[in-house]
C-alpha cells in the first residue's frame, strides 16, 4: 500500500503522540510506502526545523534522513492541478495522481474537502489507522 501524508500528519508524528505517531511507527515498521515530490520533502524539512527550535530535545536529522531513504520520491512536474481552496495544498493532490496513489492521510480541512478527486480519498489520521492498520 503507498499513501501521501500531509505536512500536519508527519510533523506531528515527529513531535507528539497519537495517531500521526503510530502512523510513522507502521511507516518504519515498513506496513505501508510514502510517497513524496521534492516539493513536500522541502515543506517537511522547513516545518520541522521550524518547529524543532521549540522543541530542541527532539533530533529531526533522523527521520529526515528515513524518510528520504525509504520514502518512495517520484517526480510530479507535469502535474499542475489547481483544486485545493488552498492553493499550498494541490502539490499533495499531484503527488498522488502522478504516483497512482488512492491515499492522502490529512487532517486539513482543505484536502478533505476535495476527498475522491480523481478516485484519491483523503483520511484522517484515526480513520486511516482503523481502516488500515488495525
Amino acid at each position: 500500500m503507498k499513501i501521501v501524508l500531509d505536512t500536519n500528519v508527519f510533523i506531528s508524528g515527529i513531535f507528539f503522540s497519537g495517531p500521526p505517531f503510530e502512523i510513522l511507527k507502521a511507516w518504519k515498521n515498513t506496513q505501508f510506502q510514502i510517497i513524496l515530490t521534492r516539493e513536500i520533502i522541502e515543506e517537511y524539512q522547513r516545518v520541522a526545523e521550524s518547529l524543532a527550535e521549540k522543541f530542541p530535545s527532539i533530533d529531526i536529522l533522523p527521520i529526515i534522513e528515513l524518510l528520504s531513504i525509504h520514502g518512495t520520491v517520484i517526480n510530479a512536474d507535469d502535474f499542475s492541478i489547481s483544486i485545493s481552496a488552498d492553493p499550498d495544498d494541490d502539490k499533495f493532490i499531484e503527488c498522488a495522481i502522478a504516483s497512482k496513489t488512492k491515499i492522502i492521510v490529512s487532517g486539513d480541512k482543505h484536502l478533505l474537502d476535495i476527498s475522491g478527486y480523481q478516485g484519491v480519498i483523503v483520511l484522517k489520521p484515526r480513520e486511516f489507522l482503523d481502516t488500515y492498520l488495525k
